[in-house]
Formats: structure tokens, sequence, C-alpha cells
């Protein structure tokens, strides 16, 4: 019997064919089950055509028509935020487990290095790619002692960055910046994005600055390079740049953190990089590569629950 669960991917961009093709080839639980767009012209749609999967260039409406719809169980959303409302409202009636890949946070933030295996909703958000990059390194440092502040700034290729990218850059910010105080860990947050025009393209960085309590610096060391580990169990690409950074604040000369005041302590400095797997975006693009990474890493999860539950729809139907 064929253990698969079947899914479907709503929006057919960068992300959505980088998805597919993860899914397809490294994947032991997802099987391809529909590829869902609005433009009959797109080059995803015709991927995925010429792959054997269905189509439909029919938006939300025209998944729910297709025949395949009855078997699958969890869909992607790669789509834009004000988009998913809708997607979620219909696939939610339907009983199908959804995985948001845009900014709309509509159900709880899932970064996989963090809570995957604690969270078990209907909606997981896959937070942004900022997020998914950094907040692992601030919640390490919770880990250690309490966090003031946390900022990030992730800078990506300007070509890395698709017209959903371009209009959603105020979600982005506000979703990475929920996501770093409920998921990282600290007091307050702060997220900034860069688009990069440079030629060649720039790989993916990321900068985190942490303002903690004091801590033993080889005890938060230890624990970045744990949550490192973690995160490139599903990520590859993803990795340091140079040594942790530390400078202590003395209780003299504090730093005034906005809305927060006066605060001494410990400045982390983390900076990374991560590298695309070059499925079908270029290695560059790791902005994208780590979205589609978490969300697979996210299904893959959610498949194995709902095959041990035996509760997933094709599975039932086969069985």
């Amino acid at each position: 019997m064929n253990d698969k669960v079947k899914v479907a991917i709503i929006g057919p961009g960068n992300i959505g064919t980088d998805l597919m093709i993860k899914v397809m080839r490294n994947s032991k639980r997802l099987e391809m089950g529909a590829m869902v767009g609005v433009d009959p012209e797109s080059d995803g749609l015709a991927r995925a055509q010429r792959l054997g999967i269905a189509t439909t260039a029919e938006g939300i409406d025209g998944l729910v028509k297709l025949d395949v719809f009855k078997d699958i169980d969890i869909v992607f959303d790669a789509t834009s935020a004000g988009a998913h409302k809708r997607h979620n409202e219909v696939l939610q009636k339907h009983g199908v487990q959804v995985i948001d890949l845009t900014p709309a946070a509509l159900g709880p933030y899932v970064i996989p290095a963090i809570n995957l295996e604690a969270e078990n909703a209907t909606n997981m958000n896959m937070v942004t790619c900022g997020g998914q990059a950094t907040i692992p390194m601030v919640a390490a440092v919770s880990r250690v002692a309490k966090v003031h502040y946390a900022e990030i700034v992730a800078s990506i290729s300007s070509k890395s960055a698709g017209p959903g990218t371009r209009a959603n850059i105020d979600e982005f910010t506000e979703t990475t910046k929920a996501a770093i105080e409920k998921l990282g860990g600290a007091e307050r947050g702060k997220a900034i994005i860069v688009l990069n025009p440079a030629e060649p393209p720039l790989i993916m960085r990321d900068t985190v600055f942490v303002l903690s309590e004091a801590a033993d610096q080889e005890k938060v060391e230890a624990s970045i390079l744990k949550m490192v580990a973690a995160v490139q169990a599903y990520v590859p690409g993803y990795r340091l740049k140079q040594r942790v950074q530390f400078d202590v604040i003395p209780a003299d000369n504090p730093l005034n953190v906005p809305k927060l005041g006066l605060r001494h302590g410990l400045k982390t400095s983390v900076f990374l990089e991560v590298e695309g797997a070059a499925h079908y975006l270029p290695s560059y693009a790791g902005n994208l590569d780590i979205m589609t990474s978490a969300a697979l890493a996210c299904a893959d999860m959610m498949a194995s629950r709902r095959i041990a539950s035996g509760i997933a729809r094709g599975l039932k139907e086969a069985a």
C-alpha cells in the first residue's frame, strides 16, 4: 500500500515550484497531488503538468473541483497574506491541514528547530524567511538567559525577492517581530529586511543582535551551536559566517531599549548565511530555500502523525 500523504500547493511561483520539487525528491511521507494557480501561462503550472501532476488555473475553487482533492490531506499556501484568509476558510471546511508560507499568521508560528514537535494546529504559519533563519538564534540565547531585546537584519538578493515578497514587506517585518518575541523569547523584537541589488547576486546573509541578562558566554555559544545543528538537519546550507561575538554592557553604561528603558547585560552578535540547495532556485536564494525546507519538515511531521493515527483521507480510502 502507498503510505504517502497527498499534498497540494497553492501558488506556482518560485517558492511553490521549489517546494514541489522538494516534495518529489526529498520527502518519504508526501506525494504531490495538485499544483494550483490563477495564471494559465504560469511556468510552475506547466512544469507540474509535465511531471504528471494535476493542475488548475482557477485558484482555490479549482482545487476543490479536482477529482484528486478528496485525497488531499495537506495544502501549502505560497501565495500572499491577503489571499490566504479565504484559502484557509475553504480548506478548514474540508478538514485539510494548512501550512502557510505567507506572513498572514492566522495559525501559530512554527519554526521546526524550536517548536515543531509541540504544535498540532490545523493551520501552521512558517513565519518568514528572515524569521526561519534568525529566530532560532534568539531562542538559543533565551535557553541560557532572559532576552531583553533582539534585532534581526535579513539581507537577500533582490533577484530572489519575487512579487509576493515585495508585496508583503510590511507583513514581513510585523510577523517576524511578533515571532521574535513569541518564539524567540525576547521582551521586544525588531526585524529589518534588505533587498540587495548587487551583481552577481549575493547569498542570503542574516545578522542577529541579542541583548540579554548577564550570562556565561561559553554556555551561550554552545547553545547557539546546538541550534545551528538543529536547523542544518533540514536546511543543509545554513551556517555561521563567523564565530559568535560578545560584548558586555555594564550597569553603569546601559543601553536604552525603546519601550523597555535602560538595560545592561550581555550583547550577543550572530552572523549567518543561508545557501540554497538549488533544487529549482539558484543557490543564492537561501531565503526561499529555508522557507520551503521548513515547510517540508512541517508537512513531513504532519503526515507522520496522520498516518500513525489513521486519519489520512487518501490512505483511508485506499485501505
